[in-house]
């Protein structure tokens, strides 16, 4: 048996009163103010889909403000409702910008590129929030230059009008630029400046940014690959070229789909919903009908443009709606 003396127990005895004392010094000490940091970290996710590798990387956040003006064919009161039942600002909507790397093993292809600095002031029209995307490569570690291929859902400023920079030179110097001939024709075409207010400088826009690629474009046809795992299929409305774009290995399949619905709420709860920014709204509701059936009835993962981040998820039918199922995000492995 183990003896153990008076003059022990009364040391540890004396020790264990003396402990809270010594533990209390330590945790004041310890409650040091530290500074804040106020900067956030790059915003980029990467996962696999098959033999390729996909990265998502964000421009950047685009404050639309005052929702009811992007829907003006819609309720107020519905749009506020909608917002509100799903904890979301009713005074102000936002979208983020969603860009898509896919290395193939074979190519490195940009799919859309953000609103970039090409257009000076205008490039801000979105507010200061914007314009991230070449930061945010570079601290995914791809470098502009290794981009085999710009591949654009459409000539819209928020998704080509990072193609060059503020004096015009190609941010992407080894790439070609693939895009629909209607998109191409439509927005780079003066005499489409009429209507809108913000049809002159997306025109301007488009045209400065696609004009540095002209001996390097690439035409898209609906239901062809636009190159090797990549096929683009066409849902006009929203601009009169939009397509979305499967991006296949073997039996994994996932969807960029660009514009197709620009919010996560409104316009998959009210897919028929028109957005002011819709160079055809009645025929963009269609298109975005029967692209979201098809993409719940294969039930691919989808990456939405301007989802909140990343954008990656799920679509399902709800009736004549539809529900949104953000993927969860894996920061463990590929």
């Amino acid at each position: 048996m183990i003896q153990i003396s008076r003059r022990a127990l009364l040391g540890a005895a004396a020790a264990t009163l003396a402990a809270p004392a010594l533990v209390t010094t330590a945790i004041t000490e310890a409650r040091a103010a530290a500074p804040f940091r106020n900067d956030l970290p790059p915003a980029w996710y990467r996962f696999k889909l098959g033999g390729y590798e996909l990265t998502i990387i964000s421009d950047g956040r685009l404050p639309l403000g005052k929702p009811e003006p992007a829907f003006p064919a819609s309720p107020p009161e519905e749009i506020r409702n909608l917002l509100t039942g799903s904890f979301l600002d009713p005074a102000s909507a936002t979208l983020e910008q969603n860009a898509l790397v896919l290395n193939t093993g074979r190519q490195l292809i940009l799919f859309d590129t953000g609103m970039g600095e090409s257009m000076g002031a205008a490039s801000q029209m979105f507010g200061p929030t914007t314009g991230k995307l070449l930061a945010n490569m570079k601290a995914a570690g791809i470098d502009p230059a290794q981009i085999d291929m710009v591949v654009l859902t459409h000539a819209h400023c928020d998704h080509c009008w990072a193609l060059v920079d503020a004096q015009g030179r190609r941010n992407f110097p080894n790439a070609q630029v693939a895009v629909s001939e209607t998109d191409l024709r439509f927005w780079t075409d003066d005499a489409n400046k009429k209507g809108p207010d913000f049809m002159v400088p997306f025109i301007d826009g488009a045209k400065k940014n696609l004009s540095a690629y002209r001996d390097r474009m690439v035409m898209v046809q609906d239901g062809k690959e636009v190159t090797p795992g990549v096929t683009a299929f066409a849902t006009p409305g929203h601009t009169m070229g939009h397509m979305v774009y499967f991006i296949s290995d073997g039996n994994k399949t996932v969807v960029n789909t660009g514009d197709l619905a620009h919010h996560q709420v409104l316009l998959l709860k009210k897919p028929l919903w028109e957005f002011a920014f819709d160079t055809d709204p009645k025929l963009s509701a269609q298109s975005r009908f029967k692209m979201l059936t098809r993409l719940a009835a294969d039930k691919h993962p989808v990456i939405s443009y301007h989802f909140p981040w990343p954008g990656l998820g799920h679509v399902a039918k709800a009736g004549e709606s539809f529900e949104w199922y953000a993927e969860p995000m894996n920061l463990t492995s590929l």
